[in-house]
């Protein structure tokens, strides 16, 4: 039985007969069931309300998402979860799924290689086997890490879950050196031990990706060698401990020398590859497994489903659907423009043009710092005995970042390219010249490219005698599961995080308070956007993708990318309710509680519609007994061009609160 149909054997026989048109025969010989057996599930289905002139949305969008997966990628199979229902965490929705495709994959006499990671112990725990004479053997060698889900405790979970024989890797995953690692892998007993591991016919992992709390971070495996040598590789992902390039090409680097476990070569030759990963910000790293063919089996969510094939330009086809992919591509038929017109001069200089502008318009705000307009400074803003703060980012996002340096918020601001993050000699010159003796904080949104230079340029800063603390904004709901959320990216929440720490650091808290403040307004701020069109970058005067005319896309970025669901249009009160009840959900707001709101336009959208999109935020906070202490409306964190809106709510309590109101006066928000 196809595991995208999971084990329902209703769902999978209405689906071949409403859906993809099969007779009762057709359907009995696919699914390997009597003529009869057929007949009696269509009529239990009906009569259960399985089959209500259509199957229930949720279960038949994850039927279409994992057949277009399996053909896109010339999977063996695939399994897609539904959507989350909210009663259960991503890891445990994929765990389970993962189990139940375990327990009808493993056959008797089977070599399994298990690999480790959440995902991975979460099916151990939930896979159930009654096969026999099966060996488990450990991927990868062990790590020194203390959580529950390292190489060998997941191993020992899966052998245990199907009544199989352990063999370990008695070694661990990382050596110091190339020949730490030949002399080891001469021993007898570890060469037994990976003789069993290249007879694996079956392997199961997890995919990493390589943002600050991966498994991989976690794992201990960048302690020696910095992360920088595989980012600057385009490094988006891991598999085994093994790195990819958003291609899926081995991205070879200084570990490869030390790791003891399986290779890519090897996990290619193995029959069956399963991978289970599911969630927004491991994307790049699913896609990069898939297009390097590391995958026969994929087992994930809904949500990501949907965003891997959003990134491939597939728009999943059902027997039934009205609209397709170049139907959306109706402007080039009709003879209408797909170049968008700019007030530019030279599109090279766009950066540099549109920085001689702002330091002209705001110098009474900002200056640059050394004759660099990529470095700015507050004009009253740092001074001795005070916590220094440091934010930055590319451009594209106007006002932000620039437009909250001043008195009262942040002391410098580092400005990279067009959505690229600054480079680290602009972040050192602005922690230099932030710094009053009492270190800088540095507050910046989670992106690969971001936390590569920020930490490059944290490290040479305290090379120099500068404490540095760092505070990574995590705001972005839709961008991951809440039980990931150090996982999450930094939007447009960014404006309530930068405030807050700017007046900690004003009123003379100090370092370590000031961080602890600023991850508790981080940890306090929920965002999520809805895109209607795409933004254009000025390179190209092209919009980055398509969104069909009767469509948008839902949980958005500030990066010009692709949302992460697509769905149909709706009424403005619609879309704001959907945005507000993943917030509350996450949120738990008491009656009597109080907020601050933001309505931040993504470039396009004008003042109107932002007012009706918060007349609604209101009237949903309000029917909550929950008080708007603050809102702002308008400008804040945009895209570009794009046409689209996000809603950023921040929950209060008496000491945000304050902070909140705590004066400030930059170029973009002015508090007295």
């Amino acid at each position: 039985m196809p595991l995208r149909f999971g084990d329902d054997p209703y769902v999978w026989a209405c689906w071949l007969y409403y859906e993809d048109g099969r007779t009762q025969g057709e359907v009995a010989d696919i699914m390997g069931i009597s003529r009869a057996t057929v007949n009696t599930y269509l009529a239990d289905a009906r009569s259960r309300g399985i089959v209500n002139i259509s199957l229930e949305p949720a279960r038949l969008s994850s039927l279409h998402l994992a057949q277009e997966l399996k053909r896109h990628f010339g999977l063996g199979d695939c399994l897609v979860v539904p959507s989350d229902d909210g009663a259960r965490s991503l890891i445990d929705r994929l765990g389970a799924a993962g189990g139940q495709a375990l327990s009808r994959i493993v056959k008797s006499g089977d070599t399994i290689a298990v690999a480790w990671g959440r995902t991975v112990l979460a099916i151990a725990e939930q896979t159930v086997s009654n096969v026999q004479d099966v060996t488990v053997v450990q991927a990868t060698g062990g790590t020194r890490a203390n959580f529950a889900y390292t190489p060998e405790l997941c191993a020992a979970a899966m052998a245990t879950a199907i009544n199989g024989r352990l063999v370990n890797i008695t070694a661990p995953a990382l050596v110091k050196s190339r020949e730490t690692r030949s002399i080891i892998m001469q021993e007898p007993l570890i060469a037994d031990q990976f003789q069993v591991l290249q007879a694996a016919n079956k392997i199961i992992f997890g995919i990493s990706s390589l943002r600050p709390n991966s498994t991989i971070h976690t794992s201990g495996f960048f302690e020696s060698v910095s992360i920088q040598e595989y980012l600057s590789k385009s490094a988006v992902g891991v598999v085994a401990g093994r790195f990819l390039d958003g291609q899926g090409m081995p991205v070879n680097g200084p570990l490869d020398e030390r790791t003891i476990g399986i290779d890519l070569d090897t996990l290619k030759t193995i029959d069956v590859r399963i991978a289970v990963a599911g969630g927004y910000d491991k994307v790049p790293a699913i896609l990069a497994a898939l297009r390097g063919g590391y995958v026969t089996v994929l087992i994930t969510d809904a949500a990501t489903g949907a965003a891997i094939l959003s990134a491939e330009g597939v728009r999943p086809v059902t027997a039934r659907q009205v609209r397709t992919r170049s139907q959306d591509d109706t402007s080039q038929a009709m003879g209408m423009r797909s170049h968008v017109k700019k007030f530019l001069n030279d599109a090279d200089e766009v950066v540099e043009e549109m920085l001689e502008g702002l330091v002209a318009a705001h110098a009474s705000h900002v200056m640059p710092i050394g004759g660099s307009q990529r470095s700015l400074i507050a004009r009253n803003g740092p001074r001795r005995g005070k916590v220094g703060l440091v934010i930055g980012g590319g451009c594209g996002h106007e006002p932000c970042f620039f437009g909250y340096v001043g008195q009262g918020l942040a002391d410098a601001v580092a400005i990279g390219n067009v959505f690229s993050s600054p480079p680290p000699g602009p972040i050192l010159d602005c922690a230099r010249a932030a710094d009053g003796g009492e270190g800088v904080l540095f507050v910046y949104g989670n992106y690969a490219g971001d936390v590569m230079n920020f930490e490059m340029a944290a490290e040479m800063a305290q090379g120099e005698g500068i404490e540095v603390r760092t505070v990574l904004t995590t705001d972005d709901i839709a961008s991951s599961s809440i039980e990931d959320r150090e996982g999450r990216r930094g939007v447009a929440g960014n404006f309530f995080i930068f405030k807050v720490a700017g007046a900690a650091c004003d009123r003379g808290l100090s370092l370590s308070e000031c961080e602890m403040v600023t991850r508790h307004a981080n940890a306090r701020t929920f965002t999520m956007g809805v895109a209607l069109e795409p933004c254009s970058m000025p390179q190209t005067h092209r919009h980055n993708f398509e969104i069909g005319p009767d469509d948008m896309e839902i949980g958005m970025g500030i990066h010009g990318e692709r949302g992460v669901t697509r769905q149909s249009m709706a009424p403005a009160d619609a879309i704001v309710d959907g945005i507000m009840d993943q917030m509350f959900a996450e949120m738990n707001p008491a009656k009597g509680d109080s907020v601050a709101v933001l309505v931040n336009s993504f470039g396009g959208t004008p003042l109107m519609e932002l007012y009706i999109l918060f007349r609604r935020v209101r009237q949903r906070l309000s029917a909550r007994g929950v008080r708007i202490e603050a809102n702002w409306i308008g400008h804040y964190c945009t895209s570009l061009d794009m046409v689209g809106a996000s809603i950023s709510v921040m929950h209060l309590d008496g000491q945000l609160t304050e902070l909140l109101r705590h004066p400030c006066d930059t170029a973009a928000l002015r508090i007295v």
